[in-house]
């Protein structure tokens, strides 16, 4: 059986496949942030669930990324998030000419 990598991996191969997957490289480094600030924390995500007044599954369905049906993520959920692991959310734009150069 392949694991998740070796398939991603081979999927990569495809030339449509891979412009798809690097296109949502910045959303995976979101869903991975929120995941690592909760697990720094220490919370689950039923506990941040409570704190942001909302219910488990939309923790859930926030940290892995379900939410493509919907509107794209506000700013005030990921605030809400944010204060719920204690972070402040901090958004800034980098020059793409910066990503050339690194």
């Amino acid at each position: 059986m392949k694991t998740h990598d070796e398939m991603i991996n081979e999927w990569k191969q495809n030339p449509e496949f891979k412009k798809e997957y690097d296109g949502l490289e910045e959303e995976f480094l979101l869903f991975d942030e929120l995941l690592t600030a909760r697990q720094k924390a220490g919370l689950t995500q039923a506990e941040v669930a409570k704190k942001m007044g909302t219910r488990t599954p939309a923790v859930r369905r926030l940290e892995a990324g379900s939410c493509n049906k919907k509107p794209a993520l506000s700013i005030t959920t990921l605030q809400k998030y944010a204060k719920a692991v204690d972070c402040h959310l901090e958004i800034k734009l980098v020059s793409n000419q910066s990503r050339l150069t690194n």
